[in-house]
């Protein structure tokens, strides 16, 4: 994960979906196209966003939960509160 990959999320959050020229364009995001069009494609291929087509992107669920501090995208698992130290993993299973 790099500072553009989170700062593409919170885009994609506040907007509700982004494409690579829009996400260009919004002043945000200050690498080039093609950089942005391959961070959209990692993203994607961590399941922290979804591809709906014609290069329109959305989050996921998991994307919404690592923005929020909730998912730890290197175990690839859900963070459980602060009551617990176990950890949920994205296929439902615990570790502890």
């Amino acid at each position: 994960m790099t500072i553009w990959d989170d700062r593409i999320l919170e885009y994609v959050v506040e907007e509700g979906s982004a494409t690579p020229k829009k996400l260009d364009e919004c002043g945000y995001i200050h690498v080039s196209r093609s950089q942005i069009s391959r961070r959209l494609r990692r993203l994607y291929e961590g399941n922290l966003l979804d591809h709906l087509g014609n290069g329109v992107y959305v989050i996921t669920e998991e994307g919404e939960a690592y923005l929020e501090e909730r998912f730890d995208v290197d175990r690839w698992s859900y963070v459980e509160g602060e009551e617990g130290s176990a950890t949920a993993s994205a296929d439902g299973t615990s570790e502890t």
